[in-house]
């Protein structure tokens, strides 16, 4: 019981970044290439953990083909998921706005969008906030590169999406109490990744995090850097690498 409430503490901590962000970005005019230069650096902080933390582990724990296997069906089902949100008004959803051909719609523009918006944020998080829970099986302490990564990439999240909200012209009500939810979900998803997943066998495990790591590596591709490309295209590699680096010194360190 105790290590499943400090996998919800982890969780709670690496989703209150998401309402850092939002804080930032919904109250504060955010130069576009400083939104765009804190979502490259938190992609690569990403695709580093997910790298060495996630699908590494699950290749040592299981082998190559559940390790692929795995990462494969996290992806797809990802991007299932995303396709359908996006014709529901949620495509955009990390879109901090300032292009009217890629920004968020409003909820007179495209009926639901509000909801999609929300079931997008939690299509994305949770998968994060899960294999915080996950790592903590691995000899009952958590993976403090995973908690660090996840904290660092929901800050620009927050803060991109919060400004686009915003310029779609919803309140501070909706936009915190969209965050605040996934913080929560966040929460649950890490206490149920310890509880649920830690019943099967080590392959099982291995499996369920390659899966999470597919969702993530979509989902970095898919509305991470998209977003950072638009204001930060020349530096964007470089960027991405520093952000890279980071997160594999805190896995070597």
């Amino acid at each position: 019981m105790a290590e499943a409430v400090q996998a919800g503490l982890w969780g709670l901590l690496s989703g209150s970044a998401l309402l850092i962000g939002a804080t930032v970005g919904y109250g504060l005019r955010v130069p576009q290439k400083v939104i765009a230069t804190v979502m490259a650096f938190g992609a690569g902080v990403l695709l580093s953990a997910v790298s060495f933390e996630l699908v590494g582990e699950a290749y040592e724990q299981a082998g190559l083909a559940p390790a692929a296997m795995g990462t494969l069906a996290g992806a797809i089902a990802y991007t299932v998921g995303n396709l359908w949100l996006a014709g529901r008004g949620a495509r955009h959803r990390k879109r901090s706005g300032h292009q009217p051909a890629k920004s968020q719609p409003s909820e007179a523009e495209q009926g639901g969008s509000g909801t999609a918006l929300a079931l997008g944020g939690l299509l994305d998080g949770v998968p994060e906030s899960a294999v915080i829970g996950v790592s903590l099986l691995d000899g009952g302490a958590v993976s403090m590169v995973t908690v660090a990564a996840v904290f660092l990439s929901n800050i620009p999240e927050g803060l991109s999406s919060s400004a686009g909200m915003k310029r779609a012209g919803r309140g501070k009500a909706y936009v915190f109490g969209v965050w605040a939810a996934i913080a929560a979900a966040g929460t649950v998803s890490a206490v149920l990744g310890y509880t649920v997943v830690g019943a099967f066998s080590p392959a099982v495990i291995a499996a369920v995090t390659a899966v999470a790591a597919g969702a993530i590596l979509a989902m970095i591709a898919d509305t991470m850097i998209p977003e950072a490309f638009e204001d930060a295209h020349l530096a964007i590699g470089l960027i991405t690498v520093c952000g890279f680096l980071v997160s594999f010194a805190l896995s070597h360190a």
